[in-house]
């Protein structure tokens, strides 16, 4: 050791490995891969967020022409009629409610669900049981969308169809349980789209509970908590910002979802009476666009199904929004 000033410092010999001590640049965050990750860290962040801009500028841009000649109200209106550039009529009322319909379905469905097979896999299967049980909710996740609108189409269909009569039967005098007639209903496609972000759901949650701290569990059992009540004041309090943020990441896939609630939900004829049942047809926004592909034939029409597009987009934004801010809530909560 040195003294400059009475102050002590080290010495500037090697050490066992024959370096000296890191100073200046060649210490912490002045290494020149310190500095490089940084920047690659940073640079990728900003790249995010430009073309999240980027994105919803575009949209923005083609959208607001077309809004601008529309003839009806664009939020309120349920007519789609673009074939006429000088005479648009176009309304998103019927794609809101049954993308945040079926939305809601598949989240009522999907999020209990996913959190009780992740608590059962964390904290009650035994450890030969809980690695395959995972791998099995996992595989679902690889499934192709077509595959799930093919299957929900011709197998679940079939067997859905007397539930959905029993529910009018005994339930019609509930709006939301009206007849129509409609096969591919709004509640089929919720439950499919359940099923499909329910692996979602689940290896999320399962993470989060399995970080858990031990010495929160035992203290818990300790003190004479049953498993249950171990997990009630344990390790569902811990895992809450975690099955939020997995629930919303969910909600952002079946929002999108385009493919299986194309093939599965009956489309609705032009004119047709309102309705706030379930078991009532219609189209998402996703799908109203994917069916309408071809039509792009002109900047007026392209710009009435961008300007949906951009209310999937602002919806979508909006619940990360929210979800981020409870989250944050939550965590600065249990901390």
């Amino acid at each position: 050791m040195a003294t400059v000033t009475g102050v002590s410092v080290a010495d500037e010999s090697p050490g066992p490995d024959g370096r000296g001590p890191l100073t200046g640049d060649r210490a912490g965050t002045g290494r020149l891969g310190d500095r490089a990750f940084a920047a690659a860290a940073k640079g990728s962040g900003a790249l995010v967020i430009g073309l999240v801009t980027l994105v919803g500028v575009f949209l923005l841009w083609k959208a607001i022409p077309a809004i601008a000649a529309d003839k009806v109200n664009f939020l309120t209106s349920r007519q789609w009629a673009v074939g006429d550039s000088d005479n648009l009529r176009f309304g998103i009322v019927e794609l809101l409610w049954t993308t945040v319909a079926a939305s809601t379905i598949a989240m009522v469905i999907a999020v209990p669900v996913g959190v009780c097979v992740a608590l059962f896999i964390t904290q009650y299967s035994p450890r030969w049981l809980a690695r395959p049980a995972a791998n099995v909710i996992d595989l679902l996740a690889a499934v192709p969308s077509i595959v799930y609108g093919l299957w929900g189409l011709k197998v679940l269909t079939p067997w859905f169809d007397p539930f959905q009569v029993w529910l009018s039967d005994h339930l019609g005098w509930i709006p939301l349980f009206t007849r129509t007639g409609t096969s591919g209903t709004i509640l089929l496609i919720g439950l499919v789209l359940a099923i499909m972000i329910l692996p979602i759901v689940t290896a999320l949650s399962r993470e989060v509970f399995a970080q858990t701290p031990v010495t929160h569990k035992e203290g818990a059992l300790a003190l004479g908590a049953t498993k249950w009540e171990m997990i009630r004041v344990s390790v569902l309090p811990f895992g809450r910002p975690g099955v939020i943020s997995a629930a919303m990441l969910a909600l952002g896939r079946a929002l999108g979802e385009t493919i299986a609630v194309t093939i599965i939900v009956s489309s609705l004829p032009q004119g047709s009476k309102w309705t706030w049942s379930l078991l009532n047809g219609g189209e998402t926004f996703a799908s109203r666009i994917a069916n309408n592909a071809g039509e792009f034939d002109s900047p007026a029409k392209t710009g009435a199904f961008i300007a949906a597009g951009l209310v999937l987009f602002v919806l979508t934004f909006v619940v990360n929004a929210i979800a981020r801010i409870v989250i944050e809530r939550r965590k600065a909560f249990t901390e």
